[in-house]
């Protein structure tokens, strides 16, 4: 039975990772990181098929970090779900680290090469319709972020998706609402996102991605439901910086490091369980 409270234990710690990593290398994105902790959380120490000792198992399920610009939350969830020591985190973006500022596969456990946006969400049609002709049995996951599905070849994948009936292929929109010089209303409006995927043949689930328990509930029906005969985007509400009270919502964290009072603070803060 699966440990609730462990699990938000584990997002909080992959929070603190996540701040500690950006300041010590001085450079990275704390924002989007924070928001996507529970998601991470679930998909890593809940609902993910994997094996750390044997990251390239064929049979394990895909995950791409469409927002690659996120990487600290998941190399702290790689670190803590065993694919190498915890202790690295501390070398984020050291030149010879393997942990850079995108993921990459030389890091156990990344399935994809992340960073330019918009280009996630094809691989991942790519690794499903792979699955599919191989009969194959593992699910393809695709988190992006809001800046990201504003560029179109994220509709152009998820126009193919629908059309090859991908439903091992589960969307993940980290729906922050920031981008990286303000708010999406600012820079470029996307209306109603449930609907535009709808309407390019998506099967929609709304949830806050900040609860533990709706995502897993949301996955398993997912993952459960043989009629299902179509892509699924799970719309995760979110905020922004997720955690510490200065950052949350805030387009300014999208890239910036905290100083040395804010670091404290912010220790302070999630070490408190403040969320």
């Amino acid at each position: 039975m699966v440990d609730i409270n462990k699990l938000k234990e584990m997002a909080n710690q992959l929070r603190i990772d996540t701040v500690e990593s950006v300041y010590l290398a001085k450079s990275g994105h704390i924002g989007g990181a924070l928001s996507a902790a529970e998601f991470i959380t679930v998909l890593y120490f809940y609902k993910m098929r994997l094996n750390p000792e044997d990251p390239n198992w064929p049979d394990r399920d895909r995950f791409i970090l469409s927002k690659g610009h996120s990487a600290p939350v998941l190399y702290a969830a790689l670190a803590r779900r065993g694919f190498f020591s915890i202790d690295e985190l501390k070398r984020l973006r050291q030149v010879d680290s393997h942990l850079q500022g995108a993921p990459n596969p030389k890091t156990p456990g990344v399935d994809m090469s992340a960073g330019p946006l918009g280009q996630g969400l094809s691989a991942a049609v790519g690794m499903a319709l792979a699955a599919k002709t191989s009969k194959k049995d593992y699910k393809v996951y695709c988190m992006m972020g809001d800046g990201e599905i504003q560029e179109g070849q994220i509709w152009e994948a998820a126009m193919t998706a629908a059309k090859y009936k991908l439903n091992n292929l589960i969307g993940i929109l980290d729906h922050n609402k920031v981008q990286m010089s303000g708010t999406n209303d600012e820079l470029m409006p996307m209306g109603d996102v449930s609907e535009k995927f709808r309407s390019f043949g998506w099967k929609i689930y709304k949830i806050d991605g900040h609860s533990i328990e709706e995502i897993i509930k949301t996955l398993d029906e997912i993952t459960s439901d043989d009629s299902l005969e179509q892509p699924a985007m799970i719309i995760s509400e979110t905020v922004k910086g997720k955690g510490v009270s200065f950052m949350e919502g805030k387009a300014a964290w999208h890239g910036a490091v905290p100083s040395e009072e804010q670091y404290n603070q912010a220790m302070e803060e999630l070490k408190g369980g403040k969320i």
